[in-house]
């Protein structure tokens, strides 16, 4: 197995050779390579071979656990000052198209879970998502502002197409006008244009489609669930052509890996129709640093140490900064380069511009069959 070892009183790393066992413990169709236990745990464990042959050539196929996860409240709102939307909706935990680098990978560990291979094979489903929705906007004194739906893990993930909470949940805001926006990795997104179009004929909604590469090879072995670059351009057009403002974001950029593609990711975009985008550097907070290590090591060997020591420039030094405004976007000669870069394309083809404006005013509160609006519930 190569694993990663820093070098004395540099910071950088280089790849070292050892005993070829990672490769036994990959799971074909899942993006981690390991089930690390979580940083909350009092125990970990941890694979590896002893001499006596007792790990199995062929591993079981790891299959899908969908759970039921009873919430109390459903709409949760932040005050991040480098975030654009002050409220989301999350009808699943967990993400069955298994990006490797996901930011929402270290939240599994809050429920006794593996960031990494239990978040994408362990998931959980807000069966009352909808009713509590519901409830939450029809409280006195709320006050509408655009809710992100599906900004932590994928709101049109797999599972959707059987559970349509995502569906569920956009029949309620539809309803009440209240606008919304998403952002997806899925072709799924395209059943539910028929409640998405008239949304945006009355300015209620507007769409992201997160597009990280154009090499279906390496999306294949990055994102091992989530549709194809081809699908996710196609839904782009899609989206568009039903009259619902669509944005690429190209999140997140891999230094070393990825990055070369910017311009051309941007212009096959404004092809199917994108009137906008953003990008995100790779952030590696908490578990994702160790579990994406271990993804480089196997799946690219000759770029890990590269990529690795290129997100260290950027982070002064580290894996992960979090300070504002820092950590989506890094600091640094090589940060620095990929704005210029990313700017310069967006502005050529037509993507700078700002963003659609959503509606508030035509929100209007629970009513009852006879018409009287309900102040509460």
């Amino acid at each position: 197995m190569r694993t990663l070892q820093k070098l004395k009183n540099s910071g950088r790393v280089t790849l070292i050779d050892t005993r070829e066992v990672a490769e036994r413990f990959s799971h074909r169709g899942r993006g981690a390579v390991s089930n690390q236990t979580g940083r909350f745990e009092k125990q970990t464990h941890d694979a590896f071979d002893d001499g006596w042959g007792t790990i199995e050539d062929d591993i079981a196929p790891l299959e899908t656990i969908l759970m039921d996860d009873t919430a109390n409240t459903i709409i949760t709102f932040n005050s991040s000052p480098d975030i654009s939307f002050d409220r989301t909706v999350n009808p699943y935990r967990g993400c069955e198209h298994g990006c490797i680098y996901c930011f929402a990978r270290p939240t599994h560990a809050w429920a006794g879970l593996s960031p990494g291979l239990d978040f994408e094979s362990r998931l959980f489903r807000k069966i009352n998502a909808p009713d509590l929705l519901l409830k939450e906007i029809s409280r006195p004194g709320y006050v509408p502002r655009p809710i992100a739906l599906g900004m932590n893990t994928d709101a049109y993930q797999p599972v959707e197409r059987e559970q349509r909470l995502t569906r569920r949940i956009l029949e309620i805001l539809s309803g009440h006008d209240h606008p919304v926006s998403l952002l997806t990795k899925s072709a799924l997104i395209q059943r539910d244009i028929d409640i998405l179009a008239p949304m945006a004929e009355k300015g209620l909604v507007r769409a992201g489609v997160s597009i990280t590469t154009l090499d279906r090879a390496l999306a294949r072995k990055m994102e091992p669930r989530a549709a194809t670059p081809q699908r996710r351009l196609e839904t782009v057009r899609a989206l568009s052509a039903a009259g619902i403002p669509v944005a690429v974001m190209t999140a997140p950029i891999i230094p070393g890996l990825t990055d070369h593609e910017i311009e051309t990711l941007l212009e096959a975009s404004a092809a199917h129709g994108a009137t906008g985008a953003g990008y995100v550097v790779l952030r590696l907070p908490y578990e994702i640093k160790d579990l994406f290590h271990e993804w480089l090591v196997q799946h690219v060997p000759d770029r890990a140490a590269r990529v690795i020591n290129l997100i260290r420039e950027m982070r002064g030094g580290k894996d992960y900064d979090p300070r504002w405004f820092e950590r989506g976007r890094g600091r640094g000669p090589m940060a620095d380069l990929i704005s210029q870069r990313f700017q310069k394309a967006a502005a050529r083809c037509g993507l700078s511009g700002r963003r659609t404006e959503l509606r508030t005013d035509l929100f209007h509160p629970r009513e009852t069959p006879e018409g009287q609006f309900l102040l509460g519930i």
